[in-house]
């Protein structure tokens, strides 16, 4: 039978239709993408407009069915892979008030202050708050960027739309509502709004914690799993969508949920890297685990008996994506009328195949060329809206090759320290499965290799692994499997990266360098950016 799944990226949605059968591997047919909006603000806010996404997922449906001749009647299920934390503030017909503030966004720093940093503190928490937190949800919301405070936010500046409010989503849920008409979470979303109780026999939004946190029960909706059908397709998506009435709209999961299960790596123990606009260093453990001091929070995933062990980077492939507008297009001699679309990629498979090719011979540690990639802030294992991205010791002879290396190196850099973080708690699987669109360049799949120490494992399709993982949910919803963990089976590697000891020994030279450029320029970040943002507002 086939399904459709939907990846909703930071800047993307890509659309993919599968064949799923009972006892064989999850098969991609086609896929189509389309790109929307993201709209970096003054003030720290990162905001987009959720009818982007809804326009992005009925345009790509209607030509993926188009494309590949599929009957809209053969569709037996629709489902979701999405960005996290964000927040979708919608009215009764399930129609936003405002622009969903992004996971990026940061404005809330006023209301984390005055709500967890007070009274007596531990690891800059108010202790009673954090404790209790703990006890609860076994997380916290100690970040700036977490979606509870961009709720009280949009409370305490923009009451006359807060009073428009009726329900809290996120982005998939969004979608979720916008296909069914019903208001909806799956468990990890609902866990991602850190107002959830993982205690056992309860798997609930925490009235305890709603009311120490500031927010209305009534805003939050309901909680199901993510293989569970919230409805079927209403007789208005499905005319916009193309698809059938009645449709199965499956709740689906986060990227931070379904990725490792695209991934294979679904047992007890098992550790993926995603390298996407963000990415993360995630292993699957029994029991939550948390260290409050590197933000390491183990998570709820799309599996009902396990937790995701979980290390998030704000910006990674995005570096590569800004390294490539800003640099590199210079040496190619294009920077000024950007042609790269018509000129470059008429005779390379893509720009970026392009670039790499340009810079497979840079040496190891670039020359001396460092860069950190905390373009928007940084989340773990430090929490500081305020860092941002650096290269460090340049020198006359320094090229834009060299520098393009470094931004690779130093987003790989930074998945070592989280890495190295992690496993103060658990242990990391001896071999890692490296997915998302970074795992698409052999040469980022070695750098990384070399840079943690350990081999580096791919698989097909890796950019597609988020939807592979909304496939296998519904899979298990249309009885096609018992469980998420029998994915594994059908997940077979494709690539095998060995780390390269020559490179590993430069690179474990530099990584107390790399570790000591946000020590020794923590005040400096502070003086610069806090200052731009108090005269922005």
């Amino acid at each position: 039978m086939y399904v459709i799944a939907y990846d909703v990226g930071t800047t993307g949605l890509k659309s993919c239709l599968f064949q799923i059968e009972k006892g064989q591997p999850i098969k991609l047919i086609a896929g189509e993408m389309e790109d929307y909006d993201l709209y970096i603000l003054d003030n720290g806010g990162v905001e987009q407009d959720p009818q982007q996404w809804w326009d992005a997922m009925c345009v790509t449906t209607r030509r993926l069915l188009t494309e590949s001749g599929i009957p809209k009647e053969d569709i037996k299920g629709i489902s979701f892979c999405a960005q996290m934390q964000a927040l979708v503030l919608v009215d009764r017909e399930g129609n936003p008030v405002r622009n969903a503030m992004s996971y990026m966004d940061n404005r809330g720093k006023a209301q984390i202050d005055k709500t967890l940093r007070r009274g007596f503190k531990v690891a800059g928490m108010n202790a009673w708050k954090l404790l209790r937190s703990l006890q609860i949800s076994g997380a916290v919301s100690g970040s700036v960027k977490d979606p509870v405070w961009k709720y009280r936010w949009v409370a305490e500046n923009e009451p006359e739309i807060f009073d428009k409010v009726y329900k809290w989503l996120d982005v998939k849920d969004f979608l979720v509502c916008r296909a069914s008409g019903k208001f909806v979470m799956s468990r990890d979303s609902a866990f991602s709004t850190l107002l959830y109780d993982t205690r056992k026999g309860r798997n609930c939004f925490s009235e305890t914690l709603c009311r120490m946190m500031g927010v209305d029960m009534a805003h939050l909706p309901e909680i199901m799993l993510s293989s569970d059908a919230a409805g079927g397709i209403t007789e208005t998506a499905a005319k916009q969508l193309g698809l059938a009435e009645g449709t199965p709209v499956f709740s689906g999961g986060g990227d931070a949920s379904l990725i490792g299960v695209g991934a294979g790596a679904v047992e007890e123990g098992d550790t993926h890297v995603y390298m996407g606009t963000s990415g993360w260093v995630s292993t699957v453990i029994g029991r939550q685990r948390l260290d409050v001091g590197t933000m390491i929070a183990s998570i709820v995933g799309a599996d009902p008996g396990r937790f995701n062990c979980f290390a998030e980077l704000e910006t990674a492939g995005k570096c590569l994506e800004w390294a490539r507008d800003h640099i590199g297009l210079d040496e190619i001699g294009i920077f000024g009328e950007k042609r790269f679309a018509e000129d470059i990629e008429r005779k390379q498979t893509n720009l970026y195949g392009f670039i790499m090719d340009r810079i497979k011979d840079v040496p190891a540690g670039s020359n001396g060329v460092v860069f950190t990639p905390w373009l928007h802030g940084n989340r773990c294992p430090f929490e500081d809206p305020e860092a941002r991205g650096m290269f460090f010791n340049l020198g006359i002879e320094t090229t834009a090759t060299d520098m393009i290396h470094a931004v690779i190196e130093g987003v790989c850099l930074h998945l070592r320290w989280q890495m190295v973080a992690m496993e103060k708690l658990i242990p990391s699987s001896e071999r890692i499965r490296f997915v998302g669109g970074g795992a698409l360049a052999p040469l980022t799949c070695q750098i990384l290799a070399d840079v943690l120490g350990k081999p580096v494992e791919t698989v097909e399709n890796p950019q597609n692994v988020g939807a592979v993982g909304a496939a296998a949910v519904m899979a298990v919803g249309l009885g096609l499997v018992d469980d998420i963990t029998d994915i594994k089976s059908s997940i077979k590697k494709t690539g095998d990266y060995l780390p390269r000891r020559e490179n590993t020994d430069v690179y474990d030279g530099l990584f107390p360098v790399f570790q000591d450029l946000y020590k020794n320029n923590k005040k400096n970040f502070r003086r610069i950016n806090a200052g731009i943002g108090e005269r922005s507002l």
